[in-house]
Parts: structure tokens; sequence; C-alpha cells
């Protein structure tokens, strides 16, 4: 019998997809909540973060937000047309996605600066390494792991959740309507895309790892899958944490190296 994938039911109903991916997302269920419930995102959908907390969070997870076409391209590069049917569909939705997320950063940068974070700051300002320790991550796991596994890691768990803090965000009106009337729009774009309730992104990654591990793969296999989901979710805590905690703007440009080696060469 073969142990082939193929969806039955609908893509949002997680009962339509094998029982090892349905165990899967049940046993990461707490970990995803501490993110998407994060108190910072309380504080944000209440208007209570400070500048530096905000400043912070911008700045922060702006590598992600920048490099997130990258990693997709990182899976691209290990899809094999007609290996499979889940190449194939991972083909079209890594190639289909990597020019939206790059919309994605522009509606970023237009949320910085309606936040009062400058363009300057959002893309030479210094990153913290608590921050900084997320981009790498999924840096890594896309480039190193299987192509389930960094699809797992950023487009499943990644953009997962982003949906569930960004739709607490904006189910209160609050925090947009602490923006200007004449920026609200592009300051809230990012936002509310995706909080959308049909966001299908993360359930098309779902169905496409499923369909790339079959019905019934190794526990190894099942093993790498949910630690690459948890341990994405763990470091976007320890950014939150991070950011929540921040006592002053860290945004700040980098100091330029003022190179005078060839003056001391010719002296």
């Amino acid at each position: 019998m073969s142990d082939a994938f193929v969806r039955q039911g609908e893509l949002t109903d997680i009962q339509s997809y094998p029982a090892w991916a349905q165990d899967m997302v049940e046993s990461c269920t707490e970990v995803r909540t501490r993110v998407a419930a994060h108190p910072l995102f309380h504080k944000m959908r209440d208007g209570e973060l400070d500048a530096s907390q905000l400043s912070t969070f911008l700045v922060g997870v702006w590598p992600v937000i920048e490099q997130f076409p990258q990693y997709m391209a990182q899976s691209l590069l290990k899809v094999q047309y007609g290996r499979s049917r889940g190449h194939d569909e991972a083909r079209r939705y890594l190639i289909r996605n990597i020019r939206v997320e790059q919309n994605h950063a522009d509606h970023w940068l237009q949320w910085a600066l309606a936040s009062g974070v400058s363009r300057d700051d959002l893309l030479h300002g210094e990153v913290p390494p608590e921050t900084h320790a997320l981009s790498h991550w999924c840096w890594h796991t896309c480039e190193r792991d299987s192509l389930a596994a960094g699809m797992a890691a950023t487009n499943y768990a990644i953009e997962g959740v982003t949906g569930d803090w960004s739709a607490l965000v904006c189910a209160s009106d609050v925090y947009e309507n602490g923006f200007a009337t004449d920026v609200r729009a592009k300051a809230m774009k990012w936002l509310k895309l995706h909080a959308k309730y049909d966001d299908t992104h993360p359930w098309e990654a779902l169905e496409i790892i499923c369909a790339v591990m079959g019905s019934n793969p190794t526990q190894r296999g099942v093993a790498l899958i949910r630690s690459r989901v948890v341990t994405s979710y763990e470091y976007m805590r320890l950014t939150l944490d991070h950011c929540l905690e921040a006592e002053q703007v860290v945004s700040r440009p980098m100091p330029l190296v003022e190179l005078v080696y060839e003056e001391r060469k010719r002296a």
C-alpha cells in the first residue's frame, strides 16, 4: 500500500492531514500559544508599548522580514521538478510566494517609518544578538536541513504563528488609531495582511510537508519536523522577551570605521 499523502478534506481543517501531522501540531500548541499570546502583543494591541520596546521589535525582527525570500530560495534549491508531487507543489508555492514576501518587506518599512524608526535605523541599525538569533536560525535550517524541515520551521511555524499574533493586535482598533490618519493605512498594511482569517500560506506549507513526508514517515523524520517547528517558536519567544525588556532604543546606525591603513602605509 502506498504511503503517499493526498489531502481529501478542507485545506484548513487539521483532520484533513495524516495522523502524525495532527499529533505534531497538537504537541506544539502550548509553545505556539506562548508566542501568539505573548505580553508584547497584548501591549501593542492596547497601545501600551513604549518607543524603546517598539523600536527594538521593529529593528530586531527586520532581518527575518528582509531575508524571508532568501530562506525560501534556499528551500527552492532542494526541489527537483518531477521527483514527486510534493516537490512539484513546493516549487510552485515557493516561486509564487517569494515575490509576495518582497512586498511584505516594503510594508514593514512603512510600519517602521510611521512608528518613528528611520529607514537608516531599520536598514543599518545594530540588531541585538538576542533578536538576530531568529534570523540566523531560519537561514541555518533552510540551508542545512531537508526541504520539509526547512519549510516547517519557516513557512509553517513562523508564518502560521505570525498570523495568530497579527490577528490579536488587530482585534482592537486602539493601536491603529494611534497613527496619524495620513499614514494609518500604510502603517497597518503589514499587520492587516497577516491578520487575514483566510490566510492559507501556512496550511499550504503543511500540505506540502505532508506530501513530501508521506502518510507514514519514520519516527526520526517526524521528530525532526517537530523539533524545527518548536525551535522556531522558541527563538521567536526569546526575541519577544528581549524586546519587551528593552530600556533604550537600540536602532542606532553602526559607526563607520575610518580607513587609515593607506595613510599609515604612506607615512
